[in-house]
């Protein structure tokens, strides 16, 4: 019976009184101390250990009657026994010490991690005259920490060696594409495109723009993820971004028989926008549908006005989308599951570029479909300037694709079939053209024919391009050359290396060769 508690017997006369009776507050404080999963201790001013619950017990693997008694360095490992004298130092001058995480140590010698709780303790006078210690065992929670801590070392390391990869495949793929497109301009001049040439000129064009396509939306994603893909936006008629978009996919609308349809509204509508990003968004929703349509379907591009806003279209004959795929079509490496597909092939990367730089412009897209075998319809809507367009001042071209000045070109490319097929074409186009297949040949070269203009490539064996421009720009007659690098590496970390190289201009392969003959004109002095 507890004491002060009074029996019936004691009390005959009385009412009976069966209610429980409360536990003295002391007698409950001891059985919470014992009970708890953390060791609670205390000590004196002088570090002996007064009390010792069961939990400490098990942390420490020391018996309470072992240590009662002792001090407290005795759980404490020698390198760490000046954190004593600072906790101390905090208690006697009546401060609190919260969540502390340090190291102790076991009876069998072994560490434990914790964390510390300490509290004064005083008397009625005010006088502080021990401490009371709370010790947690985060050993788990820290092993968890620095498991997470390896894995996310483990998945940057992983996603740089994506990155690598994906620069490294874009690199390759994209040196002969150089040397196959070099050839078709090649073919084109030579030729005059006679009637047994032309369609395999077409189908050399249409590959290789699908690679390029490709290559460019595996580095555009990987420049997204890493938030490193900059618009350049200015005032652009939304026309004719669309008109840009549907030539650019139009040859695989005629390969196919499918028929293409594009409704615009009645007036001019403006748009604040990357034009070349904005013409990349429509040309995959437009090589999307046409890659799902069965021969001899039907797609329309339709754009209308919506209040402040302007909504694009783009609807299809083909497959349809399955409604438990609706919500997942932008996800990266998603396709539509079913025999169809697979024959055209993909890697599932386009609608999640879609999605990505659409949301850049500060729009949005949907998809949506009635079902496998209905058809598609993808909506991109826009925000509309306001306003009157500014007109745009006409751009300076050169008559029949040739430069208007015969230039001395010096190509330097290690693989020869790129290298000797842009000679043949600046050739056929009026210009003097030298090779060169390492940085040794070039530096040679260069200081033998004086070239103009140089076309570099990076990745040389032995000297690479960045320290043949170097050395070039270091040659009086090589500060006035126009270098351009003309590399199949396209990373910003690439374009930023050649600029600091002393690079004037940085084209990616498989670069367009009108694009490059333009290049050439603005050269002219």
């Amino acid at each position: 019976m507890l004491p002060g508690a009074m029996s019936a017997e004691a009390d005959p006369g009385g009412p009976r009184d069966d209610r429980p009776r409360s536990i003295p507050a002391l007698h409950l404080l001891a059985a919470i101390v014992e009970s708890s999963d953390d060791a609670i201790i205390s000590k004196n001013r002088d570090g002996i250990i007064q009390t010792w619950n069961a939990a400490a017990e098990r942390m420490f693997g020391i018996a309470a009657a072992d240590a009662v008694g002792r001090h407290i360095s005795i759980i404490i490992p020698h390198d760490r026994l000046a954190e004593e004298q600072a906790i101390m130092s905090k208690l006697l001058a009546g401060q609190r010490i919260e969540h502390f995480e340090t190291v102790r140590r076991r009876a069998d010698g072994s560490s434990i991690s914790v964390s510390l709780t300490i509290s004064p303790i005083k008397d009625d006078t005010g006088r502080i005259v021990a401490a009371s210690k709370i010790a947690r065992d985060i050993s788990v929670r820290l092993e968890a920490v620095a498991r997470e801590r390896e894995l996310l070392t483990e998945l940057e390391h992983a996603n740089r060696r994506k990155d690598e990869f994906l620069a490294t495949l874009s690199h390759e793929l994209r040196t002969p594409l150089a040397a196959i497109r070099n050839a078709e301009a090649v073919l084109n001049a030579a030729l005059g495109e006679p009637d047994l040439a032309r369609p395999a000129l077409a189908t050399m064009n249409r590959q290789i723009a699908q690679m390029t396509r490709l290559l460019d939306d595996l580095l555009d994603v990987s420049r997204i993820t890493h938030d490193s893909l900059q618009l350049r936006q200015s005032r652009v008629d939304l026309a004719a971004v669309l008109g840009h978009a549907v030539d650019t996919v139009r040859p695989i609308f005629d390969q196919s028989g499918l028929r293409l349809s594009v409704e615009l509204p009645d007036k001019p509508v403006y748009v604040l926008a990357d034009s070349a990003r904005l013409a990349q968004v429509f040309g995959n929703l437009l090589t999307n549908a046409a890659k799902y349509t069965p021969d001899g379907g039907r797609v329309v591009v339709a754009a209308e006005r919506d209040g402040d806003d302007v909504t694009v279209s783009v609807t299809d004959t083909g497959i349809g989308i399955p409604p438990e795929m609706l919500g997942r079509v932008f996800e990266l490496f998603t396709q539509v599951e079913g025999p169809y597909e697979r024959e055209q092939g993909g890697l599932g990367i386009g609608l999640s570029l879609v999605k990505r730089l659409v949301e850049m412009h500060g729009g949005s897209v949907t998809a949506q479909s009635e079902g496998r075998g209905k058809g598609s319809r993808f909506v991109v809507r826009l925000p509309v300037l306001p306003g009157e367009a500014v007109t745009p001042q006409p751009s300076q071209s050169v008559g029949g694709g040739v430069s208007a000045v015969s230039r001395r070109i010096l190509v330097v490319d290690d693989e020869p079939d790129s290298a000797l097929t842009l000679a043949m074409l600046l050739q056929l186009r009026g210009h003097h053209a030298d090779v060169a297949h390492d940085g040794a040949e070039a530096l040679r070269q260069a200081d033998a024919v004086e070239p103009d203009v140089v076309l570099l490539d990076i990745g040389l064996p032995g000297m690479d391009g960045y320290e043949v421009c170097r050395r070039l720009r270091e040659r009086p007659r090589g500060r006035s050359m126009f270098i351009v690098a003309l590399t199949g590496w396209g990373q910003e970390e690439d374009r930023r290396r050649t600029r600091e190289a002393g690079f004037d201009l940085h084209l990616v392969k498989p670069v367009d060769p009108e694009e490059l003959l333009r290049v050439l004109a603005t050269t002219s002095s």
